[in-house]
């Protein structure tokens, strides 16, 4: 009998067993043993009879975990928890021989009922079933039907089931980080173009959907990043990923070596290439090094990374990086989405900020951020633009941007290019910082990090949910709650994006707002301390040190760290 990894025990860590109790039974349903144990354990809980003996048949958790374990199972299974959790790890593989077809499949794997008949898959029941456990686990998303109002950015109205009026709100979590959406200039070029052209693209960018203004678009773009060319996507998601995908697949004996907190556009690419990837860790040069000198010069090889990542809000180091690319031969692939428009004198992102532009390979940025339209792109050299054109499905086979679109985002380029642009992303900038000092001061919990993004943690997705909530409906301000699998289990947060248009009244009336929720739901309110004296960090300090070090007498750590020097 062939030894197989348990679909039901393998996918989980042993102290889930208890805790995820929807997931847990989503997956049982999939294993040969636990699908008929789950069936007869809701009728021994009907009838009071014992656990059925089938549970203690399944030879990975009675005999590789012990019957402790069993008894946990079974517990989820009957719908409660466990009195104590398995201690445990069930890594070992469920010797369920995958030949010995299950007694209530037929041959072709259908189920069976009762009479021996075969039945068709549960669909509707499976959705459901997904679903539940989604909220269960608190990590089902709920859409806040926000009617925004392009005179009143960044208030707005948000539409609640069931109510008949509109509430006010302030909004908070908005990607459109410059207001560029609302822009009266943008506005107006948007209605021309829609009595010029229509709204319409007509087609796919081969067959009668490219028109003067995709080509013009794609012009700014590669100016804009000191290119040669650029190519308009629907999205940015869509162009990492047909992008990533593309290049992997045509480059003979590719390697992609990936940023750990990549973006999961990038992540698709990557994966479904089936190049060997190498995940190196977050914002880690010397970590890429060790893994880049494993391969030969001449070996193909692609280093993806982003300069701001959305949910951290961390910038990369950008420079040390392309050293990194540049010794070993690699092609770096730089998504900077949430970086145009906000940073460098005309608004092309990091690369430009930091003088790094001509250095940087392949450049992916969003029209739907900063530049307030919708779309993506990628620009570089000529050559490997037109191979892209050529051969991305992703970009082949559907329609192009609308012409209202590519007009509206030629003018948020413009502005964003030009002086008012520059007086925005100060402007901005100045907000960020604003904010940040008024949390900090607060004793909120807000997570260092050097760009526009402003995380703050609570670490619970019920309680994030419930917060984001309470905001709503208490205070009229919307945060959007972030879990899982936006951010790893443990990391849930409030996302928080000002802009340059929210006004000082606005940011008081948010933190005290946090303020009040925080006390209401038992929180503690604390500035962050010193780990070694927990002496209270000074904000200048905590915000240009990556540690928690204060500069005191009493920090041995800090003390010792200036003896060495």
């Amino acid at each position: 009998m062939k030894a197989l990894q348990c679909p039901f025990l393998s996918r989980l860590p042993s102290n889930s067993l208890t805790k995820q109790a929807p997931s847990v039974i989503g997956m049982a349903s999939q294993c040969p043993v636990m699908r008929h144990a789950m069936k007869y354990t809701k009728l021994a809980t009907a009838t009071g009879t014992d656990m059925p003996t089938m549970m203690k048949k399944c030879p990975f958790p009675h005999h590789k975990m012990g019957g402790s374990t069993v008894a946990g199972i079974s517990s989820l299974v009957g719908g409660h928890a466990a009195s104590s959790s398995p201690t445990k790890s069930p890594a070992a593989g469920c010797p369920v021989d995958s030949k010995k077809p299950d007694s209530s499949k037929s041959e072709k794997g259908s189920s069976k009922d009762g009479e021996g008949r075969e039945t068709p898959f549960p669909y509707e029941q499976f959705w459901s079933d997904r679903i539940e456990a989604k909220k269960k686990d608190h990590t089902y998303r709920v859409f806040r039907n926000v009617e925004r109002n392009a005179q009143t950015f960044p208030l707005a109205k948000v539409v609640k089931e069931g109510a008949r009026a509109k509430q006010d709100i302030q909004v908070w979590c908005s990607n459109d980080y410059m207001g560029m959406s609302w822009h009266p200039k943008v506005q107006n070029v948007v209605k021309e173009t829609v009595d010029k052209h229509g709204v319409g693209a007509g087609g796919t960018r081969n067959i009668s959907g490219t028109s003067p203004l995709h080509n013009l678009l794609e012009a700014d773009l590669a100016k804009l990043h000191q290119k040669e060319a650029a190519l308009l996507f629907t999205s940015c998601y869509v162009a990492n990923d047909t992008s990533l995908y593309t290049m992997a697949r045509m480059l003979p004996g590719c390697h992609i070596y990936s940023d750990a907190g990549n973006h999961a556009s990038m992540i698709q690419g990557i994966r479904t290439s089936g190049v060997p990837k190498h995940v190196f860790r977050h914002n880690d040069p010397q970590h890429l090094r060790t893994l880049l000198q494993q391969q030969p010069k001449s070996t193909p090889k692609i280093v993806a990374f982003e300069t701001v990542y959305s949910m951290s809000g961390n910038i990369g180091p950008l420079s040390e990086l392309l050293d990194v690319c540049e010794e070993f031969g690699a092609l770096s692939f730089i998504d900077e989405v949430h970086a145009v428009g906000l940073y460098g004198d005309h608004g092309a992102g990091i690369g430009e900020q930091e003088g790094e532009l001509r250095r940087m390979d392949i450049i992916t940025g969003t029209l739907g951020k900063a530049f307030g339209n919708i779309g993506g792109y990628i620009a570089s050299s000529s050559k490997l633009i037109d191979m892209l054109r050529s051969y991305c499905s992703g970009f082949i086979f559907t329609t192009s941007l609308p012409p209202t679109v590519l007009a509206g985002a030629r003018k948020a380029i413009e502005i964003l290019s030009s002086e008012e642009g520059v007086m925005l992303r100060k402007r901005h900038q100045m907000n960020v910082s604003t904010l940040r000092e008024m949390l900090y001061e607060a004793g909120i919990p807000v997570m260092r990090c050097p760009s526009h993004i402003l995380p703050i943690k609570v670490g619970d997705p019920e309680l994030v949910f419930r917060l984001s909530q309470q905001l709503l409906d208490e205070f009229g301000v919307y945060v959007q709650p972030i879990n899982y699998p936006t951010v790893q289990r443990g990391m849930e947060m409030l996302r928080v994006a000002p802009t340059p248009h929210h006004t000082v009244h606005m940011m008081e009336y948010f933190v005290n707002s946090l303020v009040a929720l925080w006390k209401k739901n038992g929180l503690e309110l604390k500035q962050p301390h010193c780990t070694t004296c927990n002496k209270t960090l000074q904000r200048q300090h905590w915000m240009s040190n990556s540690n928690d070090l204060c500069a005191g007498a009493d920090c041995d750590k800090y003390v010792q760290a200036v003896a060495a020097c």
